[in-house]
């Protein structure tokens, strides 16, 4: 069944990842070249992550606004390092009503500038500190290699931006985010285990004074950045004049900072959870939870499903009924785990009958038969235990794919499939080309107990090394 549905992981992971998007209709490409289309399954899915991500955006007090998509060149101009850092990836729109702009607008592919725009029409005083702010929105990066939901011309993401009075305080908040809305949404929301660390200098957000990272593992041995926060230092500040009156009464330029995470995770969350029969969602973010099935076209066995999804429903479960008679039972099941659906229950004449339930797990395909009567208590339990258990199991593959090695060529070998961490001055003191010549990079660089440093200067630092998307 599996290999005539999609192709397995091992043989070719590129295909079944784009298979999985196509049969569980998630995602599909759109009418230009590195865009595309999320369908209603696969954007329920980014719904549920947003409002996830939202509300801890928000515990960190930051409020939501929104800035427009096109801004003027010249805004874009003014940082030297962003400008450069952007400038192959920037669209811009040269013509308007028939006629030439008086001046060329750039589309957004990211919004510090903007930020710092308003940011400096905001802030006077010290009282105005710090000043939280973020983004929901779409941005466009020419992407020369696209990929669905990895890398796409445009895509969907959150953008936070922030000003502080110091430097301190800004880089305190930047790993603020990082820890408590990141990395906390990724293990607890996702179950997807990431690794927590700066970037190298090379790898900074252009502009940035420093970025730091969560890093996770695919299953087939690649990393994939799912989310960054970067310290923008004043760079930002001097450019836009973002100023303010201190309580010593005279002008000091803000620290800003910027943070986001992008429709990147939906794909990561695809490549770390599924399986030879597809999607696995956790299910905290899945779309439906729990699939009632009728076996077989019975007009009693269809009413009692509906009245077991409404109990469900008023039990706070996202639950739905599948009595498409006009599909086979064997194809709708396949459809459902393709689809990912945490717990499947099928109902039939006998269990009808008998007053039973066959409840399935797609995490661990385990069945078991139970009184109808008990389905609400014991499907809470069991997707309180399918989230915690697709996160162990996350973890110990993460923990498998990992190699600590104190030689540099061994790390090589091993970041081809998976992380290998490493001393970071073994790093720091070899030939670059050795590791551009197996396409691997440093994905972050952590302390000795996998904490974030907070300069790369700090004795004893590790770097974490892998090939990545």
């Amino acid at each position: 069944m599996n290999k005539a549905v999609l192709t397995s992981q091992r043989s070719d992971f590129a295909k079944w990842y784009q298979e999985v998007l196509a049969k569980a209709e998630l995602v599909e490409h759109g009418p230009v070249r590195g865009t595309m289309v999320i369908r209603p399954y696969g954007y329920r899915l980014w719904e549920l992550m947003t409002a996830e991500l939202d509300t801890r955006i928000r515990n960190v007090g930051a409020e939501n606004v929104y800035l427009p998509l096109l801004i003027p060149e010249s805004f874009i101009h003014k940082e030297a390092q962003h400008v450069e850092g952007f400038d192959p990836q920037v669209l811009v729109a040269t013509h308007a009503g028939g006629m030439p702009l008086a001046e060329r607008l750039v589309i957004r592919p990211t919004s510090e500038t903007l930020f710092g725009e308003v940011m400096a029409r905001w802030i006077h005083s010290h009282r105005d500190l710090p000043m939280l702010l973020n983004q929901w929105a779409n941005v466009v990066r020419w992407e020369l290699r696209p990929r669905l939901l990895l890398r796409t011309t445009e895509f969907l993401w959150q953008e936070g931006h922030t000003a502080h009075a110091d430097g301190e305080e800004a880089a305190r908040f930047a790993l603020r985010v990082l820890v408590d809305v990141y990395r906390d949404f990724l293990v607890n929301v996702l179950a997807v285990p990431v690794r927590v660390g700066r970037k190298t200098a090379a790898e900074r957000f252009p502009g940035a004074i420093n970025t730091l990272t969560c890093e996770a593992m695919m299953r087939d041995g690649k990393a994939l950045q799912m989310a960054t926060s970067h310290e923008l230092g004043q760079n930002f500040g001097r450019a836009f004049d973002i100023s303010y009156t201190g309580r010593d009464g005279t002008r000091h330029v803000a620290w800003t900072t910027s943070w986001g995470s992008s429709t990147r995770m939906l794909g990561g969350l695809i490549m770390v959870h599924g399986d030879d029969n597809g999607l696995r969602v956790p299910p905290r973010v899945a779309p439906i939870q729990v699939v009632v099935l009728v076996v077989h076209e019975d007009p009693a066995a269809t009413l009692r499903a509906q009245q077991i999804v409404t109990d469900l429903r008023a039990g706070g479960i996202r639950a739905s009924v599948d009595a498409q008679f006009h599909k086979s039972f064997g194809r709708r099941v396949v459809d459902w785990r393709l689809k990912g659906v945490p717990i499947h229950i099928e109902l039939g004449s006998r269990e009808l009958a008998n007053g039973t339930a066959v409840v399935i797990r797609r995490d661990n395909t385990v069945k078991q038969t139970m009184d109808q009567s008990q389905l609400l208590g014991a499907v809470h339990k069991l997707l309180a235990d399918i989230q915690q258990t697709m996160l162990e199991h996350a973890q110990s593959a993460l923990a498998s794919a990992t190699v600590e090695t104190s030689s540099l060529d061994t790390a090589i070998d091993a970041a081809q499939v998976g992380f290998a961490r490493v001393s970071l001055a073994l790093v720091t003191g070899a030939d670059p080309s050795l590791l551009a010549a197996q396409a691997v990079t440093v994905r972050c660089i952590e302390r000795a107990d996998g904490t974030v440093p907070m300069t790369e200067d700090e004795p004893d630092l590790f770097a974490i090394l892998a090939r990545a998307y």
